[in-house]
């Protein structure tokens, strides 16, 4: 029952008349032996840990080990709070979410890698923020999870989730389609709705490199972060107004996954290019590691 493309991921969704999240039940059950309820149960540990992810940083200063990064989820938070942003509730919430884990990771406290530590704070500032949003109950938010691996599943088998491989259009890019998958399913979307959102999301980061200051996960891996969980709703909002990618999935995951490979490696977590060999981002990296 493994899909292996969209194309057959679809299929498989209108051949049975399911969602993408009763698929992703369905194939936990089948490859791992496990129970349905068993599935569940996994994913209700999953979404604890990103929930206390998402809220502690926005209930308290979090700071990371080296000191770069830190306090901006609590910042933002409280900002959003006056009524007095641009972009309203739901987007506030969502950026103040994936800075809060992000934040979180740095600290080394514990987080859900979902596709991976570095673009930890996405997928759960989209599912957390656009839960709040539909008032959903703990059920809609695991229908939102459960939507986004089988998303993530296809963008695994057919390109990388790893910046190392692929630069951040691998990591944040992913965990941005995987948002954005999750929330059309939520809102009520169908299979093809949640990949024509995550495929409008790969368009929009190819070429994104990873270039962490320092080496290390905090520097602009956070804002990212940030700035990969509000893709996610614009992308949403699109689809559900009815917009559809003129790109299939299927081909903008190989077009990342292309472009990703002719990245060089000094743009694939290396520190070795971007905002990491800046004046400032040396100037960071002495302040953590000295000279």
């Amino acid at each position: 029952m493994l899909a292996k493309t969209g194309v057959e991921l679809l299929e498989i969704c209108k051949k049975h008349k399911i969602s993408l999240s009763e698929y992703a039940i369905r194939c936990e059950v089948e490859e791992k032996g496990l129970t349905r309820d068993e599935v569940i149960e996994k994913m209700k540990k999953i979404l604890k840990v990103m929930i206390s992810a998402a809220n502690e940083g926005m209930e308290k200063e979090v700071y990371s080990v080296s000191g770069l990064i830190g306090g901006d989820a609590f910042k933002l938070y409280n900002y959003a709070k006056e009524g007095k942003t641009l972009t309203g509730d739901v987007t506030n919430l969502a950026m103040a979410m994936a800075l809060s884990s992000s934040e979180v990771n740095a600290s080394m406290g514990k987080i859900v890698a979902c596709p991976t530590a570095g673009s930890c704070g996405i997928l759960p500032a989209v599912i957390l923020s656009v839960g709040k949003k539909l008032e959903l109950d703990e059920a809609g938010l695991l229908k939102g999870l459960l939507a986004a691996s089988a998303v993530g599943i296809i963008i695994g088998l057919n390109a990388t989730l790893s910046g190392a491989e692929g630069g951040c259009q691998a990591e944040c890019g992913s965990a941005s389609a995987m948002g954005a998958a999750a929330a059309v399913e939520m809102m009520g979307g169908t299979p093809e709705m949640s990949l024509d959102a995550a495929a409008i999301i790969l368009k929009n980061v190819l070429g994104l490199v990873c270039d962490p200051v320092a080496g290390l996960v905090e520097i602009p891996c956070a804002k990212r972060n940030a700035q990969g969980a509000i893709t996610a709703l614009c992308a949403v909002d699109m689809v559900m107004a009815g917009v559809a990618s003129k790109i299939p999935f299927d081909d903008a995951v190989s077009a990342m996954y292309k472009v990703g490979k002719c990245l060089p490696p000094s743009l694939r977590e290396t520190a070795l290019g971007g905002v990491a060999t800046t004046k400032e981002g040396l100037k960071l990296k002495e302040k953590v590691f000295g000279k």
